[in-house]
């Protein structure tokens, strides 16, 4: 497995001081999430991705995408809009993201691409429908920028638990996305033992999101201020076969990046021991 973080969770700091700061500690992957402070896409050039994919390359940074950012589609509600999205236009800006965040990971090296399926505002009967045609959409658009599209389960959305993205995988078949599981989301909506959610998740693992959280409340914390067992769910990762990026996930604690990181390092040398480097 290879130790990771999140740009989300660097969001204080320039991205070439974010990477170095990465590199410093030892970390080998980062998951990067065009956004308003970091690779806004409207104003991002091929020149700038160049430079960052030789910054990458020369630090032994892998890169993955991550769509994400808050408030860039919407600047008055956070995450909107999704594939859940009723408005046509509104929707079109999130697969319009999504490409663009696509295209943009493919000139950087990454690998694999990972989105979410968004809240249901305006539930209806066509909710279903809207929701498989969402993925089917955003699945076909990364593929056909290069890269492997990996859909996360997040508490309170359309696709919630690693159950809803089973369904859904059984639904769309061959064109299905992968999985992106976010640890502390197993604790957040409990659908299960964690490590045995993890055995289950396993084959279709593509990327995984780290960080403590609460039984019951989603809200990412530093290591050590929730229920999460890391011993136990680093051992199921490794006994599922699963040498991705593991990205650590602290999008609350930017503030204290340089203390998370180190904590997160410390952490992962605890239970996994060295990285590659």
């Amino acid at each position: 497995m290879l130790l990771g973080y999140q740009t989300n969770s660097l969001q204080n700091h320039r991205l070439p001081d974010a990477l170095d700061l990465l590199v410093a500690h030892g970390f080998e992957a980062v998951a990067i999430t065009p956004d308003t402070c970091h690779l806004d896409p409207a104003h991002t050039t091929d020149r700038d991705l160049d430079d960052l994919a030789q910054h990458l390359r020369t630090r032994r940074l892998h890169p993955v995408m991550e769509t994400g950012a808050r408030f860039l589609l919407d600047p008055t509600q956070k995450h909107e809009p999704t594939l859940m999205t009723r408005d046509s236009a509104a929707r079109q800006r999130r697969f319009d993201y999504t490409r663009r965040t696509a295209a943009m990971g493919a000139r950087l090296g990454a690998q694999v691409l990972s989105f979410w399926a968004g809240i249901d505002r305006s539930p209806g009967p066509d909710s279903r429908d809207r929701l498989l045609d969402g993925i089917r959409q955003t699945t076909a658009l990364v593929r056909a920028a290069g890269l492997v599209p990996s859909l996360e389960p997040e508490p309170g959305m359309a696709v919630e638990t690693f159950a809803d993205w089973l369904t859904v995988r059984q639904e769309l078949g061959k064109e299905a996305p992968d999985l992106t599981l976010d640890i502390g989301h197993l604790y957040a909506v409990w659908e299960g033992e964690p490590t045995t959610v993890i055995a289950a998740a396993g084959p279709f693992l593509r990327q995984v999101h780290l960080e403590d959280m609460r039984r019951g409340e989603h809200d990412h914390l530093l290591p050590g201020a929730g229920d999460v067992d890391f011993a136990g769910v680093l051992t199921a990762l490794k006994k599922a076969g699963y040498g991705g990026p593991v990205c650590f996930e602290l999008s609350r604690s930017s503030h204290q990046a340089p203390t998370a990181v180190a904590v997160c390092r410390s952490l992962w040398g605890q239970h996994v021991g060295g990285t590659r480097r």
